[in-house]
């Protein structure tokens, strides 16, 4: 069976080192680049099954390098998950904005690390419904990967895309953040995440559908929960 690639952009050799050394025990094929426009022209030719990335790299950003990947067609499905020693609020936003799918903080611990990418990587490799789910303006087509309001498509990054189908099935039900955690993210042990992921991903989501985002209600102390017709 092959091994799944996991491009590694970072221009610290030392993380490059520790990082490669984590992952190529666990059986994963890395790939490295220390430069910004190497790393983007290896992720477009090479066509990894997951992108690690840095913030703050030469020549080209992360922030760049994430927004170039997602709004290419045939990467725009790729995993992106952000690390970096970038840790404030404001950060997390833009690179979740961008469409990462994960972000880490340095320091941080490999085993960790591990146990994201793996997740990351099981999320996306489920096979997506037929359903087309459906709520006052909104449609998700589940097989499209799509968002519609009034018919018109909406960009959303595939975490968004997954918080709003599992709130729209859920039928009213309240779901805490660490269930969200777990069936979005794929975190077996959720509650050792830090749930502001959940928050700033809903926050995300409610600017992009306006007038629908009553509809994501905030169920104080507890979760969220989705009102349907």
């Amino acid at each position: 069976m092959a091994k799944e690639t996991v491009l590694f952009i970072e221009d610290e050799k030392n993380i490059v080192e520790l990082v490669k050394y984590n992952l190529e025990k666990e059986g994963f094929r890395v790939l490295t680049a220390t430069k910004g426009h190497a790393g983007l022209e290896m992720a477009l030719k090479e066509k990894p099954a997951l992108v690690l990335l840095d913030l703050m790299l030469p020549e080209m950003s992360g922030l760049e390098i994430c927004q170039t990947l997602k709004r290419n067609e045939k990467t725009r499905l790729t995993p992106i998950i952000m690390l970096t020693a970038k840790g404030t609020e404001s950060d997390k936003v833009v690179g979740l904005e961008l469409g990462a799918d994960d972000y880490i903080t340095k320091p941080f611990s490999p085993r960790e690390l591990v146990a994201r990418i793996k997740a990351v990587l099981r999320r996306s490799l489920e096979k997506p419904t037929k359903e087309i789910l459906r709520s006052g303006t909104i449609e998700l087509d589940m097989t499209k990967h799509e968002l519609r309001l009034k018919g018109k498509p909406v960009e959303i990054t595939a975490k968004e895309f997954e918080l709003l189908g599992l709130l729209m099935n859920s039928k009213g039900r309240v779901l805490t953040r660490e269930v969200l955690l777990s069936k979005v993210w794929g975190y077996e042990n959720s509650v050792n995440i830090e749930t502001r992921t959940v928050d700033m991903h809903i926050g995300q989501l409610r600017k992009k559908i306006g007038k629908e985002a009553e509809r994501i209600v905030t169920v104080k102390s507890v979760g969220y929960r989705f009102d349907g017709e």
